[in-house]
């Protein structure tokens, strides 16, 4: 098949929701991709923060091989070792108490907002079920999480939205505090606001707010969908702030590429939702479940201390490029949002990046840079070269 055709049966037989660049992609090794007509491309959005690991990398194909040959699915009904054991760690390398598997971030999510209202129910009784959350956040797809994102523009044609959410200024309690009320059980955060920019939260605003929450016995819920599993140069991006999450959201890098997603609690949440009360048919499966703790394995303390150099690398080079189109760099680790100027447009400049070898993304207005966190030095040196030669 070549791009033509490819592009032809898209058009015939996939719903098109998706506006998608003019580009194929067949096949890949670490952070370098090829087309179907060979060409090369370099790779700064790892699938939007999911092929954490890169392409084609052994360790991980090797555990889905292996596990896919002893057990691919079997029943939340039922006991098997991946999940348990993927459990086990995530715990261990977290502090948190306990873990609840799924099948994407949205998904993950509406399990934090589930488990805030059933807790203050169980706490409070009727009446204490509203979720604060940030204004140009982002927190998913489904009709809840859309809600739930404090974007006007996601808040269109699928009426009627849910009630129960309220959206305070992004580092300003003050604003937290004003939106509170006696109907409030928790807030839901992003730790770096992804879509809206690649904006990360004041480490002052963070820790007033987790002293605000234990005041009120609101749950703070952290949305790392984006942000975890060593994106930010931690394992969790919480690691870095000096809080203590009552609960974390996790899904896109957990698993390499494969579906998963899930959420970890704390001690006093761990009870909160026992049997019937959530549930998820294929989360947890052994496959992915696999394909995690390879991932988990990989992203050992070596490798998240080389994604904080990677990513003051890759900052410190795109900022020497002085491009009259760009200007400074934000974010933490591998998780980078580069300032489009006035005059230029970031769908603009993606575009042609694009058309030039180098994929990357938009978030807000800004460009987004989420590379493997595997990313070699030779292939951001090229990535960093093809910057170079089309903002010239």
């Amino acid at each position: 098949m070549n791009h033509a055709q490819l592009v032809a049966l898209d058009h015939q037989h996939t719903l098109q929701t998706y506006g998608r660049f003019d580009v194929d992609i067949d096949h890949g090794k670490g952070a370098t991709l090829w087309d179907l007509a060979g060409r090369k491309y370099i790779d700064f959005t790892s699938g939007i923060g999911v092929c954490s690991v890169g392409y084609g990398n052994e360790t991980w194909a090797k555990a889905i091989y292996d596990q896919a040959l002893t057990l691919g699915h079997i029943s939340n009904l039922f006991y098997s070792q991946p999940y348990a054991q993927l459990a086990n760690t995530l715990c261990e390398r977290t502090g948190m108490a306990a873990a609840f598997f799924g099948n994407s971030g949205a998904e993950a999510n509406e399990g934090l907002i589930k488990l805030a209202r059933k807790y203050s129910f169980g706490q409070y009784g009727k009446g204490r079920s509203t979720i604060l959350t940030l204004k140009n956040s982002f927190h998913g797809r489904t009709i809840t999480t859309l809600t739930a994102t404090g974007q006007d523009v996601f808040h269109q044609y699928f009426f009627p939205f849910m009630e129960g959410f309220r959206y305070a200024d992004a580092n300003d309690l003050d604003s937290v505090k004003a939106q509170g009320g006696d109907d409030v059980c928790a807030v839901l955060v992003e730790l770096v606001q992804g879509e809206g920019g690649v904006l990360p939260l004041e480490s002052a605003f963070v820790q007033g707010l987790a002293q605000l929450c234990a005041e009120k016995d609101w749950l703070l819920l952290v949305d790392e969908v984006q942000t975890g599993v060593g994106r930010t140069g931690t394992l969790f991006a919480f690691q870095q702030y000096g809080v203590s999450p009552d609960a974390v959201s996790f899904a896109k890098g957990i698993a390499g590429g494969l579906p998963m997603g899930g959420f970890l609690v704390n001690e006093k949440c761990r009870p909160v939702l026992g049997p019937g009360t959530h549930a998820s048919t294929f989360g947890g499966n052994p496959i992915c479940s696999a394909a995690a703790r390879a991932v988990l394995d990989i992203l050992d303390e070596d490798a998240l201390k080389a994604v904080t150099e990677k990513g003051n690398y890759l900052r410190a080079g795109i900022e020497k490029l002085q491009k009259k189109s760009i200007g400074a760099t934000r974010g933490l680790g591998l998780m980078i949002g580069v300032e489009v100027k006035e005059g230029y447009t970031n769908k603009a400049l993606a575009a042609q990046l694009i058309e030039n070898g180098l994929l990357v993304l938009t978030a807000g207005p800004a460009l987004r840079l989420l590379p493997p966190l595997t990313i070699t030095k030779d292939e951001m040196d090229q990535g960093l070269a093809i910057l170079d030669r089309v903002l010239e």
